[in-house]
């Protein structure tokens, strides 16, 4: 350690706990940042896990939030060498049939391609990208009054209805999977209340600034916020893990990149056992599974226009989709589950020798199920890509338990850092009237259990830096 004292320690360096630290380094503090892996990312790491010279996400791959997202605005990437490339189509929506709905960047395009529900997807996107700007910094923060609230009425008129509710505006088969797609991100029963609010944000995305990749892999994206940091003066060590607040060095602040679960733990001197009881009755969501392949070429869709896609959603109708998600939140399994497939490498030649390709795809599953969901995964993708299981050279499979020990804030593979269904969206992760304070004046948290949840956004720690500053050392800084 380079000082004896530090103003704040930030525990876990993911996209939140840098996020955090440049905040608070911004305003002249001196910062440390703790990471128990060797390498910063949390959520943002990239490694050859499967054939060397094949590089893949280990978790995020697509950014749909990072470009919308006001914090990563605020900071200079590309002077730290991040560039965005945007692949040809934000995302497409593959059929059993072989055909495809395709989620263009623009608003028009997207429209026209979904036949007699032209009119009204834009009558759905139309005056939501329009107020969206305005909205998004009371989006992406803790629940405030609002300060348009005319438009973020409208937006909620639209937000929080269950996506089988919003779905009925559609007649298509295109219109309808695209929604079912893009509102299965939320990783929950379509029926559930605000679930049409993932399909809604994520849609935006698309539309406002596209969904990137990252050149290089998402390692290069904490790399830059991590240089970021330390140009400004902070520090940062990895391979620290923290068990236990005592292990830190002197500090009059500690914010904690880590989810309930783990904040009751490791502060547990600190905590009031009234506070300890809240987090512990925390609700975690779904897991994931997860496999990365080396290909000796592009995946052979046979819609011609999902070649052209960064994401790939399979998973078939509407219908299809809902059932099963809906089953998973009831320990339910299905051979046909609802896949989420990135290819990086087919914009980012970076990610593989040349003429190979990579592969990324996930599926939901139960929170903590031990299924192997391999084969489930690449009979799904050989269904709309015959051939792609002769393509395989090698892969990598990792299911809930491997991702909770790859990092332990994903418990039972729960990728969202807890449920973000409306009961637990706001008050995540107590009901309080700043979610990031705890019952210690001086502990903090600021990990995705944090509003406004999931994704490579860095509000959940610039929210909870805000916060300290403003307790802490009397720093108000404007949004």
């Amino acid at each position: 350690m380079e000082r004896n004292r530090y103003d704040a320690i930030v525990v876990g360096a993911g996209p939140n706990g840098l996020a955090a630290g440049i905040t608070l380094q911004r305003q002249g503090l001196s910062v440390l940042i703790v990471e128990g892996k060797d390498s910063v990312g949390g959520g943002m790491r990239s490694a050859e896990l499967t054939l060397p010279g094949y590089l893949h996400d280990v978790c995020s791959a697509i950014h749909p939030m990072a470009l919308m997202s006001p914090f990563f605005k605020s900071v200079p990437l590309q002077d730290f060498g991040v560039e965005f490339i945007q692949p040809t189509y934000a995302a497409a929506h593959a059929f059993d049939d072989g055909s495809a709905a395709l989620l263009h960047q623009s608003l028009e395009k997207t429209a026209r391609g979904l036949g007699t529900d032209e009119q009204a997807y834009l009558d759905f996107m139309g005056p939501l990208l329009e107020d969206m700007p305005r909205l998004l910094p009371g989006l992406l923060g803790p629940f405030t009054f609002p300060e348009h609230p005319v438009a973020l009425a409208k937006f909620g008129l639209k937000a929080l209805p269950p996506a089988t509710w919003s779905v009925n505006r559609f007649k298509t088969k295109e219109a309808r999977g695209l929604w079912a797609g893009m509102a299965a991100h939320s990783i929950q029963p379509l029926e559930n209340v605000a679930t049409s609010a993932f399909g809604i944000m994520l849609a935006a995305a698309a539309h406002l600034h596209g969904w990137p990749v990252p050149k290089g892999g998402s390692q290069s994206l904490a790399n830059a916020l991590s240089d970021y940091f330390i140009s400004l003066g902070g520090e940062i060590r990895t391979g620290f893990l923290v068990n236990n607040l005592k292990e830190l060095p002197p500090s009059k602040v500690i914010l904690m990149d880590v989810t309930p679960k783990q904040l009751a733990r490791i502060a547990a001197d600190e905590l009031s056992t009234s506070y300890r009881g809240r987090l512990n009755n925390y609700r975690y969501g779904s897991g994931v599974f997860k496999v990365d392949w080396a290909l000796d070429g592009q995946i052979p869709f046979t819609s011609e226009v999902c070649k052209g896609a960064g994401t790939v959603h399979l998973g078939n109708t509407f219908e299809d989709i809902a059932r099963y998600e809906g089953g998973i939140s009831k320990n339910i399994e299905s051979d046909k589950p609802f896949i989420l497939l990135a290819k990086q490498s087919a914009f980012d030649p970076t990610r593989a020798p040349e003429g190979k390709h990579t592969a990324w795809a996930y599926c939901h599953i139960p929170n903590g199920s031990t299924r192997d969901m391999t084969a489930a995964i690449e009979n799904q993708i050989e269904l709309v890509a015959p051939g792609f299981k002769d393509l395989i050279k090698e892969k990598h499979v990792m299911g809930p338990s491997q991702i909770e020990a790859y990092n332990p804030n994903y418990i039972g593979g729960d990728i969202n850092g807890g449920v973000q269904d409306i009961f637990q969206l706001y008050s995540r992760p107590v009901l309080s009237v700043s979610p990031y304070r705890t019952s210690a004046s001086n502990i903090y948290i600021c990990s995705s259990s944090t509003p406004p949840g999931g994704g490579v956004h860095g509000m959940c720690g610039y929210h909870a830096a805000r916060q300290a500053l403003k307790d802490i050392f009397k720093i108000q800084i404007p949004f």
